[in-house]
């Protein structure tokens, strides 16, 4: 009985010392940034993409024959360019297709950065309630097409975050396309 019991821990802890330790730690860290990424893509507070990015460049550092080739980590940060991008523009573009002014998407952008500050309620609504305020008192509208132009910023940011959501899996796509083919 003890000869087994024996023969079944030296078998367990071969197999122990046998696994690649170091890989097993960069592969749970790349897949913990890549699911914290596609997380951060819809969620406040957290920079998906650039969570995303971060896992390419750091699997391909701490491994570099296992890693991304340099097509890909152009790709990546072409993406993640594109991603800020649609962030950045999504509010105003849509409160301009709906008849927003100049003020009202000034607004939406002050409003924008004044909701940082009341995180995670402020990021939605200070692009809209300074749309809506620039509006009514410097582009002097009514307050029937100051609504409109605040529902457009709305749904631009809607669209946005949906746009954010498909560059972030592209990303994930593109990292895990390029370290496994």
């Amino acid at each position: 009985m003890m000869e087994w019991l024996q023969d079944s821990w030296e078998w367990f802890t071969q197999m122990i010392t046998a696994l690649p330790w170091q890989v097993l730690g960069v592969w749970l860290l790349t897949s913990s940034l890549l699911l914290t990424g596609l997380l951060g893509s819809v969620l406040p507070l957290l920079p998906g993409p650039f969570l995303i990015f971060l896992a390419g460049i750091l699997h391909t550092v701490l491994m570099p024959s296992q890693g991304m080739s340099w097509a890909g980590m152009i790709l990546l940060g072409l993406l993640l360019a594109a991603s800020y991008f649609v962030d950045m523009a999504a509010g105003a573009m849509g409160a301009r297709w709906f008849g927003a002014s100049r003020w009202g998407i000034l607004g939406v952008f002050v409003g924008g950065v004044i909701g940082l500050f009341f995180a995670p309620l402020g990021f939605v609504l200070g692009p809209l309630l300074g749309g809506l305020v620039f509006e009514l008192i410097f582009a002097k509208k009514r307050m029937a097409p100051a609504v409109k132009s605040t529902w457009g910023t709305l749904l631009g940011t809607g669209v946005g975050l949906a746009v954010r959501l498909g560059l972030s899996l592209a990303m994930i796509t593109t990292v895990l396309v390029d370290i496994l083919w």
